[in-house]
């Protein structure tokens, strides 16, 4: 049941193409502690992968270096589709 319900939020998810609707989706659909939670991951997410050292993250953001490695452990899964999309994103910018 989990496994099905991931799929059709990301199905879902991935129909949106307006950016207001997905915010407004994720403010209604998760509480604020979850959005901050969420953001500040993406965060850290984004500086390891630009290089910063994760003492540095972890000093500007306040945040447990526990929680850094794990961001970091993921970036350098083979196949990480969280490298994928930050590398994606910071190509943007």
């Amino acid at each position: 049941m989990l496994k099905r319900n991931i799929k059709e939020l990301a199905d879902a998810l991935a129909s949106i193409e307006d950016r207001d609707l997905m915010a407004r989706l994720l403010r209604e659909l998760l509480t604020p502690s979850e959005i901050e939670t969420i953001g500040l991951r993406w965060e850290l997410v984004k500086r390891l992968e630009q290089g910063i050292p994760q003492r540095e993250i972890a000093r500007e953001l306040g945040i447990s270096l526990c929680k850094i490695t794990r961001g970091s452990r993921e970036l350098k899964k083979p196949g990480s589709a969280l490298k994928k999309v930050i590398r994606k994103y910071i190509n943007q910018e």
